[in-house]
């Protein structure tokens, strides 16, 4: 593709951005700066991760109870801590120039991402009694769902939706145009950036956060920099919306069983809250 053909299929993805999708602002921070993609409702969401938490945690303490552990804690801590592994990160890498600048590829480690239990720490009999009452909690909440076909549908497809987006000549273009900018300042030619935020010269620890260094923060730096400069975040975001869409209407009819199965989901953990909490 020539320069002037780039620059007018940018122009012309942009340009749908704008008419097809809500407002944006003029500087993308955050993936939701960027706006909803097709595949976003048929999606479990981070609401539904934490309202299903607390309804299998009410589950969990009622058949502890049955079981003899009538103090059973709602968040309890294992008798061991276990090690904390945290992946961490967005779809389209670093987007937020001021945490780049302070933090790098990584973040402020007194606001760790790790979530860690607030409750006591379980005794022994209560683990041995743990096992059988998680797996029985997670039955009724998934009670009326085909697990093997229907379940969460959106993200069995989501790996196959990733490699057309990663095919397409305007978002491996936009990537190339991103990886000559970063190394025109002085670093690594990346092939994307998701490359560079997985970098391991990071040394990422347990927890996910990284080391901060100097040589870190000006890469991430750079990385945003170029991102806002050729709008590579929107267009990533405008090929996976293309790619989401078609999906979708290849294969509508599992996307709706999928979008029930989520619903019915969703209505059991609204009666399980409703009940006991």
């Amino acid at each position: 593709m020539t320069m002037r053909g780039w620059r007018l299929s940018v122009v012309a993805v942009l340009a749908a951005i704008c008419v097809s999708g809500p407002e944006r602002p003029a500087v993308i921070r955050t993936a939701s700066d960027l706006g909803p993609l097709p595949a976003d409702r048929y999606a479990y969401t981070p609401q539904d991760y934490q309202r299903s938490q607390r309804a299998s945690a009410l589950l969990v303490r009622q058949c502890m109870a049955e079981r003899g552990h009538p103090d059973f804690p709602l968040d309890p801590r294992y008798p061991t801590d276990p090690v904390v592994a945290t992946a961490v990160g967005t779809d389209y890498g670093a987007l937020d120039l001021v945490a780049a600048r302070r933090w790098g590829y990584g973040w402020d480690p007194a606001k760790s991402l790790a979530l860690r239990p607030k409750g006591r720490r379980m005794t022994s009999a209560e683990y041995a009694d743990f096992p059988a009452c998680n797996a029985e909690a997670s039955r009724q909440l998934l009670r009326g769902i085909d697990l093997k076909r229907d379940w969460l549908y959106a993200g069995t497809r989501a790996v196959e939706v990733d490699k057309a987006v990663k095919r397409d000549p305007r978002l491996r273009e936009a990537w190339d145009v991103w990886s000559r900018c970063v190394a025109e300042q002085g670093f690594a030619r990346y092939p994307d950036p998701v490359a560079a935020y997985t970098d391991t010269a990071w040394r990422r620890d347990s927890d996910g956060n990284t080391r901060h260094t100097q040589r870190e923060r000006a890469t991430a730096v750079a990385d945003v920099t170029c991102k806002q400069r050729h709008h590579t975040a929107e267009l990533w975001h405008a090929a996976r919306a293309q790619q989401q869409a078609l999906d979708i209407a290849r294969h509508r009819d599992r996307y709706t069983a999928g979008l029930q199965a989520l619903r019915t989901y969703r209505a059991t953990v609204s009666e399980v809250l409703r009940k006991l909490g």
